[in-house]
């Protein structure tokens, strides 16, 4: 998953994002190293406020505007 990238490209803590989205930090940093898997909701929720795909999230295009 780019969530880490995505974050660091925009500059915030993963507290920061955690605190936004209404979230676990230790939810944050366990997406990010691959320990455990976003659910639907939580994907939709972190695409919206990167404003990129879920598709781009997910590694499956390097377009983060790229929809099916």
């Amino acid at each position: 998953m780019r969530l880490k990238y995505l974050r660091e490209q925009k500059g915030i803590t993963q507290l920061k994002l955690a605190m936004d989205l209404n979230l676990n930090q230790n939810s944050i940093s366990r997406y990010e190293k691959g320990v455990r898997e976003a659910d639907y909701k939580t994907l939709i929720m972190l695409a919206d406020y990167f404003n990129v795909s879920i598709d781009y999230l997910l590694e499956r295009t390097d377009d983060p505007t790229f929809y099916k």
